[in-house]
Parts: C-alpha cells; sequence; structure tokens
C-alpha cells in the first residue's frame, strides 16, 4: 500500500491523473489493462495477427492415432480432475486420440518442466499444458515444436510462440468484471477487501488481478484493496492465509476474493470458522461442488467459473485440429465437437464462453 500511496502522490505532483496511475495490486502483471463498460456493453473485437508458435517438420497426422499427453499445474485437485475429464470425453469421443493426464501434485514450476522434458523424450504427438509460469515453462514448450510436437495451452497460458494455441476459459477482463461487480454487491461501494492467489507469478491469476484493479478503478473507485497473499494452491495454506486476513485486518475486512480453486473454499471454510459469515463476504473462482456447502448455509452468495470439464474438452478438440491441420495461422474458428464453434480471439486463443456465476438458486443443477 505504501508504494501504492508514493507512487500516486509522486505522479499527481507530476500533473498525471490518478485513473492514469492506478496502481496495479500486488499480484498482478504489469500488461495493458482494458477494463470493460461498467454497464456491461461488451466490447468490440479487436482483430489481431496470428501471436503463436510453429510446429517444426510437423509429420502428417490427418485423421491418423495420435498419443497426447496433458500436464497441468497440479494434478489432484478438483478443478484438474474436472479438465482431465473432459480431455478424456473428447479423445473417447474423436475416437483416434490416446490421452493421459500426468504431471506435478503441487504446482511447481520446476516439476511441470521436468514432466512435459520427460514426455518429449519419451515420444507424444501432442501436449496439453496449464502453466505454472509463463516465462520459465516457454524454453521446454519451444523445444516440443521443435520436434514436431503439436501443443496447446488452456486454462493458464504460456509466452504466445512457445505454444500454438491457448483456449482461454473466459476473457480475463470478463472475469475481473464478474468478481469485483459481485463483490461490490455484497460488501458496498465503499467496502475493503483482499485477495488470496495462488503465486505472484502465476499467468492467469496475474492477469486477472490486474484486470480486477482496472475494472474496480474505473467502476467501484470507492471500494478499497487491504493486500494480496499467496497460497501455492494449497488447501491448508490458503486457509491459513485467510484466517491471518481475518485476525489482521478485523473489522475492515469486508470481503476475500479467491483467485483459485482452492483458495475459495479454503476462504469460506476460514469466515466459517471464525464465525464472520454474513460479515466478510467470499467471492471467487470454484468449482460448484467444492462451494456447495457453504452456498447452503448462505456463507458465500455467489460463485464464478466457467465449466472445467469443457475447457478440457474444447483443449483437446482444438489439439486434434491443430494435429490435422485444419485449425491455421489467421483461422476465425475452429470446431469443438458438442461446444459447436468456438471463437479465435487475440491472435492464437480460443475464447470458451462467458464466465457463468452460480448461486443457491442453480448451483444444484451442476455435478463437477
Amino acid at each position: 500500500m505504501l508504494k501504492r500511496t508514493l507512487a500516486l502522490a509522486i505522479g499527481l505532483s507530476l500533473g498525471v491523473s490518478s485513473a492514469a496511475l492506478a496502481a496495479t495490486w500486488t499480484g498482478g502483471d504489469d500488461l495493458p489493462t482494458n477494463p470493460l463498460a461498467c454497464d456491461g456493453t461488451a466490447a468490440a473485437p479487436v482483430a489481431k495477427p496470428y501471436d503463436g508458435g510453429e510446429v517444426t517438420n510437423q509429420p502428417d497426422r490427418k485423421g491418423k492415432p495420435i498419443k497426447v499427453v496433458d500436464v497441468p499445474k497440479l494434478i489432484g485437485i478438483g478443478y484438474f480432475n474436472a479438465t482431465s475429464k473432459g480431455i478424456a470425453d473428447a479423445a473417447k469421443e474423436l475416437g483416434n486420440v490416446d490421452a493421459k493426464t500426468d504431471g506435478p501434485t503441487q504446482a511447481n514450476i520446476d516439476q511441470q518442466i521436468s514432466f512435459i522434458d520427460n514426455y518429449i523424450t519419451s515420444g507424444v504427438d501432442g501436449i496439453l499444458f496449464a502453466a505454472n509460469d509463463p516465462v520459465a515453462i516457454a524454453p521446454v514448450l519451444k523445444k516440443a515444436l521443435a520436434a514436431g510436437i503439436n501443443v496447446v495451452g488452456y486454462d493458464a497460458n504460456s509466452e504466445p510462440n512457445a505454444r500454438q494455441w491457448f483456449v482461454n476459459q473466459a476473457e480475463f477482463n470478463g472475469i475481473a468484471k464478474s468478481l469485483v461487480d459481485n463483490m461490490a454487491k455484497e460488501i458496498g461501494e465503499d467496502g475493503s477487501f483482499a485477495i488470496v492467489t495462488s503465486t505472484f507469478t502465476t499467468p492467469n491469476q496475474a492477469r486477472w488481478i490486474s484486470e480486477m484493479a482496472a475494472y474496480q478503478e474505473k467502476c467501484h473507485p470507492k471500494m478499497k484493496w487491504l493486500e494480496t497473499v499467496e497460497a501455492q494452491e494449497d488447501n491448508v495454506l490458503s486457509f491459513n492465509q485467510a484466517t491471518t486476513l481475518i485476525n489482521k485486518h478485523g473489522a475492515d475486512l469486508k470481503g476475500i476474493f479467491g483467485m483459485t480453486s482452492v483458495a475459495t473454499p479454503a476462504s469460506a471454510e476460514a469466515v466459517t470458522q471464525a464465525g464472520q459469515c454474513g460479515k466478510v463476504a467470499v467471492i471467487g473462482l470454484a468449482t460448484p461442488n467444492a462451494m456447495k456447502p457453504y452456498v447452503a448455509k448462505d456463507c458465500v452468495k455467489s460463485v464464478v467459473l466457467w465449466n472445467p470439464v469443457d475447457l478440457g474438452y474444447a483443449a483437446m478438440y482444438t489439439l486434434r485440429a491443430a494435429a490435422d491441420g485444419d485449425l491455421k495461422p489467421g483461422a476465425t474458428s475452429v470446431k469443438a465437437g458438442k461446444l459447436g464453434e468456438l471463437q479465435v480471439i487475440n491472435g492464437s486463443e480460443i475464447l470458451l464462453g462467458a464466465p457463468y456465476t452460480f448461486t443457491k438458486e442453480n448451483i444444484n443443477d451442476f455435478d463437477f
């Protein structure tokens, strides 16, 4: 907060507007932001040339059986169990894909790189990934491309030229708007909040946080950010971090954003055990099944997400299309089985769709 205040003060003394100096909250990245309209008016799509990577000497795989490995941030949590199910469902539906999920049991970039490197050596036709760090993972993904392997990301991106395509669960500014609007609805326009994230370098969380900061500054300027804490996508650490926030900020803390599918239910459990349900709102990204107990007892009123089964499913269809040569640079859409045609955005991203808000009225309609 001190750095944020000093930067603003210095900037104002130089005649720069406060809006231009809206500091990125801790945990956000330094990329440009594009906050959506406060009234929900859709942003006009911006055309952008293909910026993904190229496979070196890609073999003719059209219609042929291929072997694919999925290496998410980590295995063994509900969210990536769901994306893995979607990948398996799509592989079975396609009929010519042998797909498996493998990876670290902790969100550790070094371990993730080792898994990918080992599969390059052992031999696969395609790699799906969700990056723990967009920069650190890039060299091993480029190594895969150079080895003739099709590479597609989902959930958490790499540097664009390190993979061919990235399946984006929802546009970052759309997620940001949904999260901040829901929080403002619960804690009021002048409420104070904190954030429990994964790490300050995890790409999707960092992008969401920056877009949230920009949207809050634009549309809910009186809301107050207190701090952001890291929890490594670890359940116990997430609970402990949320508990620390509750104890540290006391009555000043009106809401907690959970930026991962682990942090959100852990924060809700911390609020529950602290006896703060109804006093500290929890808004975040999580699977419905993890949040049903807290929604049922009104400790959590809204959960923002997309269908991670569909995300994995779309990623598998995207990789198959790239392997077949049907999805090429300059394409505007890709066919994704039961999901229909998905739009290409931002040069080399496939958009799954808009974020969805789960509430007490609809959450029991979903099972993942």
